[in-house]
């Protein structure tokens, strides 16, 4: 269902007011191989930030699952009380990338977008993930429109007044994980306008090595206000990243936009595998900054940076060399839900 011209969408920004946050709890053995027994007490962790100031809504693959997750939570000192749980079957816990695009109406209504995910082009068990966005508009009771192309959550970043950030890497590749074969920046700008209320699409070119989504913009550029965004940096000369880094950078100071920038943390490797650890994958939530550190002297200068532009939250680190093995960290593993006041009063009226 396209969307209605008389109802324009936005998507809200992430530092706007949630109603809750959504996860997966994590079960699939090889995107953590030889190390998931950590994973789930890090979730633990996670969840227990993010339940002091607001809902986490958790995907389980069913009832034993559930229970797991309860005792580890209990344990881990979660408020339990801001938690529910939902059953469905997922394939990876990477809720990012299926978990519904929430958008507003122009009523102030909230709606879900649901964009098909097939695996970043890449894995062949995706099914169950891209069953979610409809399993939870009926779960929430959330009108749902289609817009019947690929998009990953992860692959923009929105600044809630118009502007998007993604990369030509991911969206515009002609031969490696192509999602819409034949789309070009038109195609994608028409979709961006009408799905998400975007009236300018500011495109990076490539992403951090070691991303196997050929191009994930969160890994990269954040926005952290209306006006101001935040992108690594690397000063090693020698490093993989150091080139296509400072070209996005210099890309994005030709924005008009406050340009913010952070470190990256000396290169994570495991098994002889390049991982995508980057301070870039920061996720906000209502009063709070989860950021990924990596035991690097580098982790200090971050949080210093990341305090700065958000000065009315608590910015918090997060241990994530054992989570990034699974190729994402805290942005990865997050959906934010916003705020449905509106939606809630008019249901109550009988108007919605």
């Amino acid at each position: 269902m396209a969307a209605s011209k008389q109802r324009r969408l936005r998507m809200p920004a992430e530092w706007e007011p949630h109603e809750a946050t959504w996860l997966a709890w994590p079960h699939e053995r090889s995107d953590w191989p030889g190390k998931l027994a950590p994973i789930p007490w890090l979730y633990g962790d996670i969840v227990r930030w993010l339940s002091r100031v607001e809902k986490v809504r958790i995907l389980v693959n069913g009832k034993a699952a559930e229970q797991s997750a309860r005792r580890v939570l209990a344990k881990c000192g979660a408020n339990l009380n801001a938690v529910e749980f939902f059953r469905h079957r997922t394939n990876r816990s990477w809720a990012r990338d299926y978990c519904p695009l929430f958008v507003r109406d122009s009523k102030d209504c909230i709606t879900i977008t649901n964009w098909i995910f097939n695996g970043w082009a890449k894995y062949g068990n995706w099914r169950d993930d891209n069953q979610i966005p409809g399993f939870i508009a009926k779960r929430t009771k959330i009108p749902l429109i289609e817009p019947g192309i690929v998009l990953e959550g992860g692959s923009i970043d929105v600044n809630g007044a118009g502007l998007l950030l993604t990369t030509e890497e991911c969206l515009l590749s002609e031969d490696v994980q192509v999602r819409n074969p034949g789309f070009g920046r038109a195609e994608w700008e028409r979709y961006f306008a009408e799905f998400l209320g975007i009236e300018r699409v500011i495109w990076l070119k490539k992403g951090i090595a070691g991303d196997d989504t050929h191009g994930h913009v969160d890994d990269l550029a954040r926005f952290v206000d209306p006006n101001t965004v935040v992108t690594v940096v690397e000063q090693d000369r020698s490093e993989a990243n150091y080139g296509p880094l400072r070209e996005n950078l210099a890309l994005l100071k030709q924005t008009g936009l406050r340009v913010v920038t952070l470190p990256m943390p000396a290169p994570v490797w495991f098994a002889g595998q390049r991982l995508p650890a980057s301070y870039a994958n920061f996720y906000i939530a209502n009063g709070l900054v989860l950021v990924p550190v990596f035991n690097d002297p580098m982790d200090r200068v971050a949080l210093n940076t990341l305090a700065k532009v958000f000065p009315a939250r608590e910015v918090v680190g997060i241990y994530c060399r054992d989570l990034v093995l699974g190729l994402g960290t805290l942005h990865c593993m997050t959906m934010q839900q916003p705020a449905r006041l509106i939606h809630i009063a008019h249901n109550a009226a009988g108007r919605d």
